[in-house]
């Protein structure tokens, strides 16, 4: 039955000379083939209809410019989808195709059926990753929200560089989430839905939003694309099983190093990016019920987090030597005292402390192919971040703060974080200046971007500083 408001039988119907959308023949709705034939005939055209709605990302949610995803994040996500859509409507042609030709006509309705149902399944798939990247940009039309997530992909970027031309990052995009830890799908990884992820997308906890521990959640993430560039796993597993194999009675201390490193790289690369505000961060993260803290899950790719927090400050000491790693260890230790544990518990756990030394010197010495003979710690310049210089840095900052603006992003949470650890900086205060940080790095990012489309012709030297000649 065809709907009345469709044929002018209802009230406020269409006259004669408006400009009407024909209804269609019978034949175009299937009406000469079987009940099941044309019902899974209508179910796969609705799949089209929906996909038909799927538009550009530039055509939905509007957002201050500052907020907008940056060209290259933008265009590799619209790409995708733009393949995305393509590969999908040919999906679901080539089942019509099939439905309605010779060999569809003589299946039975339960292969027709069959066929539909795993088709409908990787279609519904496809669109969650769809509705992924929309759900981003969604969040840059937040007040305020848009904005700082925007100053979080300058600093997942900033975070995310390594000069020496070791790799091609790829763009990184920020969104936020319930919860209390961060996740990453890391870029050119291959979908639940096929395809490789065009972008690196960064889950960040709300909780976290904005203060103390955004940066080490932030930076951890980061981390896990850093070593996949690098391709670190890969390198360091067959060192990890060697020592397993030789170490004897240390056989299964080795073993569950090598379980976690995944993990402990990620937290090794943002501790040499932020220094102690890693293992701050961490700490907040982990601070749990203490059942928690001393689980021990060998199907976890985390390390136990009681453990967890001694090794980031192991780390942290290996790669910036001072003294506040060790009370940092020994505070952790005075929140969860290991008494009480039962005794199979204690001594693993005072096992695998015992060789956080070895285990650390190991990845700071580390040396994979693909940093082409230099090791990890030569690589990541831990000279700018030594604590005193970072101490140094922030004196300096309060007499001259526009040069906390002008330096790299990553840097200045170094900085922060040591002047939060050095009882420098509050926690309000550190709220409200990381506000204003994420704004200006948005708004700088934003325009860096707008300059660069401008002609040649259209910029000039001034004083030694470049100017944007408006032109009537």
């Amino acid at each position: 039955m065809i709907a009345p408001w469709l044929a002018g039988a209802s009230i406020g119907a269409p006259r004669r000379g408006d400009n009407l959308i024909p209804l269609p023949h019978a034949g175009a709705a299937g009406a000469e083939m079987p009940l099941a034939s044309r019902f899974l005939l209508h179910e796969a055209r609705a799949l089209l209809t929906r996909l038909a709605r799927v538009k550009p990302l530039v055509l939905n949610e509007p957002v201050l410019q500052a907020a907008a995803l940056l060209p290259p994040a933008l265009v590799a996500i619209e790409r995708y989808l733009m393949v995305g859509r393509a590969e999908l409507r040919e999906m679901v042609n080539a089942y019509l195709r099939w439905l309605q030709g010779p060999r569809g006509r003589q299946a039975t309705a339960a292969e027709a059926q069959r066929r539909f149902t795993f088709l409908r399944l990787r279609f519904n798939v496809v669109l969650t990753q769809f509705d992924l990247f929309s759900n981003v940009l969604t969040q840059r039309s937040e007040n305020e929200t848009g904005v700082w997530l925007s100053g979080l992909d300058t600093v997942s970027a900033d975070a995310l560089t390594l000069p020496g031309g070791y790799y091609t990052a790829p763009p990184v995009v920020c969104y936020l989430d319930r919860g209390v830890g961060a996740a990453i799908r890391r870029a050119r990884t291959r979908l639940p839905g096929g395809g490789e992820n065009p972008v690196a997308v960064v889950r960040v906890p709300r909780e976290r939003m904005v203060g103390n521990g955004i940066a080490s959640s932030l930076v951890h993430e980061v981390g896990h694309q850093a070593s996949a560039l690098l391709e670190l796993i890969p390198s360091l597993r067959p060192v990890l099983q060697g020592l397993a194999r030789g170490s004897g009675a240390d056989r299964d201390v080795w073993s569950l190093w090598d379980r976690w490193i995944s993990e402990i790289v990620a937290d090794f690369w943002s501790v040499a990016r932020i220094g102690v505000g890693s293992t701050l961060g961490l700490m907040g993260v982990v601070s749990l019920p203490r059942p928690f803290v001393f689980r021990l899950n060998v199907e976890d790719p985390h390390p136990v987090p009681w453990l967890r927090v001694k090794l980031s400050a192991a780390m942290g000491d290996a790669l910036y030597p001072h003294p506040q790693w060790a009370r940092l260890a020994a505070m952790w230790e005075s929140f969860y005292p290991p008494a009480g544990l039962d005794r199979a518990r204690h001594t693993l756990l005072r096992r695998l402390e015992a060789t956080i030394p070895a285990f650390v010197a190991l990845l700071v010495n580390h040396r994979p192919r693909s940093l082409r003979g230099r090791s990890l710690i030569e690589v990541l310049d831990v000279r700018r971040r030594q604590p005193a210089r970072l101490s140094t840095l922030y004196r300096n900052w309060l007499t001259a703060p526009w040069r906390m603006y002008r330096t790299a992003p990553a840097l200045v949470f170094a900085v922060l974080s040591q002047a939060r650890a050095d009882g420098r900086l509050t926690p309000e205060d550190e709220s409200q200046l990381l506000t204003k940080l994420l704004t200006h790095w948005a708004i700088r990012s934003s325009l860096l971007t707008s300059e660069s489309c401008i002609a040649p012709g259209v910029l000039s030297e001034r004083g030694g500083r470049r100017h944007v000649l408006l032109r009537g």
